[in-house]
């Protein structure tokens, strides 16, 4: 989309949210795996640079610019919430030296980079002082309601708030969305005349159609193209179906490009997450934040993914757990295995049955197939880890690594007490207990020699049998 440096784009996110019944602020609530603000700003700044992005912050302002401090965006404060209009007045500073602003709502989450741009366009082509982005949904029950000046006509006579409706125009279903375009200059003139004069008690920018029309100004509308993309949440209920019409879009748009998602209403997929054709999603499974799978995957059912970058070819069975890892071409992962941040598994590798890894690297081919802990571990190529080994990262104060070469065989319920290596080749016997360096090619052997003690059992019965 062309950028245009004369426009600024205000973003309202100062409010409480009372109605959430909810310490947090209103807009860092989440949907679809990120804030409400989040998509906002993800969607104006694809149509403006963020440095033309302004964000009226409020309510636990310094909590909501810590959130999206990462986005380049500016804020500008509201320090008392005393409505819409009174926070474009706190922004004049900031937006006086643009020719137009357009005002999005931070709680309107759903709103998309195409239907802000066919805003934009429409303003500059009717010369319009205020554009007003408009909807029509099933149930108009709350919101301000347009009267335009004939039908059909871009001309709106007043936007008339719900609490002053008249009994006939309760039955208009096309309504404010709270999302304008202004001509700045236009706006400036009249900013200061907002007042608390009407039906809200507020200082609303609603009020600025009636100031401009009454000036002789030009005030139009365009309605968006689906209603549910002007929708916000005042309540948690509200909140909810927003994600749930989020993720179904989000499914929708895998299933598009090749992406079988069986019983895509149990998945959960965040709205970043990006899947390659020919991969099949079982019921059930959830991929959060970053996530980027490869094509000809299989996640099979109860798999969480967050954060993760999957090859192709990769299989996960049931009820793995991966975050903040990466799964190389061709691995298999699983059943009821986890992945914890700073996993590397290599081409070709296998996880198995209850394995856990932490910051640890399997080459190509490498496996830990039962019941292992692999922590700060290095594994070569090729090499095989029996199960129940566990890497003792941990002295109580530092972490340590374990270096395991190309080819190694660890024997079953070993324990190796890092800092250790382990050479190409070497073998260690199981149940062993390595605190020494083991040479590539060598067998390490650490337990106590086995011995029998026959009649054993019969002398202890007969022992007990006396104390009776």
């Amino acid at each position: 989309m062309e950028m245009n440096a004369k426009l600024a784009v205000v973003i309202m996110a100062a409010g409480k949210g009372t109605r959430l019944k909810s310490s947090r602020p209103k807009v860092l609530h989440q949907i679809g795996g990120k804030t409400l603000l989040s998509h906002v700003i993800a969607a104006a700044s694809k149509v403006v640079p963020a440095g033309d992005i302004y964000v009226v912050v409020g309510h636990q302002a310094e909590q909501v610019r810590e959130a999206v401090a990462a986005s380049g965006v500016g804020f500008v404060e509201q320090t008392e919430q005393l409505g819409t209009g009174h926070a474009i007045q706190c922004t004049r500073q900031a937006i006086e030296g643009y020719e137009n602003i357009l005002v999005l709502s931070g709680d309107v989450p759903l709103i998309r980079p195409e239907t802000i741009e066919k805003v934009w366009q429409f303003h500059l082509a009717e010369i319009a002082a205020m554009t007003i982005l408009t909807a029509a949904p099933e149930d108009a029950t709350g919101y301000g309601r347009i009267l335009r000046s004939a039908p059909g006509s871009p001309e709106v006579e007043a936007i008339v708030e719900q609490k002053a409706l008249t009994a006939e125009q309760f039955s208009l279903r096309e309504i404010n969305s709270g999302i304008y375009a202004f001509k700045t200059a236009a706006l400036l003139v009249h900013l200061g005349k907002l007042n608390a004069e009407n039906a809200n008690k507020e200082v609303i920018l609603t009020d600025m159609a009636g100031l401009l029309r009454a000036a002789g100004e030009r005030v139009v509308a365009i309605e968006a193209a689906e209603a549910a993309e002007v929708l916000g949440a005042n309540t948690l209920a509200e909140l909810a179906s927003l994600d749930a019409t989020m993720r179904a879009a989000t499914a929708s748009r895998l299933m598009a490009q090749g992406v079988t998602i069986f019983r895509p209403e149990t998945c959960v997929i965040d709205a970043e997450v990006e899947v390659a054709a020919d991969t099949v999603i079982e019921p059930f499974v959830q991929l959060l934040g970053a996530t980027r799978i490869g094509t000809d995957c299989l996640i099979r059912s109860y798999t969480v993914i967050e954060n993760c970058t999957l090859g192709d070819n990769v299989l996960l069975r049931q009820s793995c757990v991966l975050s903040d890892s990466m799964v190389g071409d061709g691995a298999k992962i699983g059943p009821f295995a986890h992945l914890r941040p700073g996993s590397e598994i290599g081409e070709d590798a296998h996880v198995g049955n209850f394995v856990e890894t932490k910051k640890t690297r399997l080459g190509k081919g490498a496996k830990a197939n039962h019941l292992t802990y692999l922590g700060d571990a290095e594994v070569g190529a090729g090499s095989n880890i029996g199960a129940g080994v566990i890497t003792c990262n941990y002295d109580g104060v530092h972490k340590h690594r374990t270096q395991i070469g190309k080819g190694a065989f660890v024997g079953s319920d070993s324990t190796l007490v890092a800092p250790v290596t382990v050479g190409d080749g070497a073998y260690i016997g199981a149940g062993s207990c390595i605190t020494k360096d083991v040479p590539a090619g060598a067998l390490a052997v650490s337990r106590a020699r086995q011995a029998n003690l026959e009649g054993w059992v019969e002398a202890r019965r007969a022992r007990r049998e006396a104390e009776k």
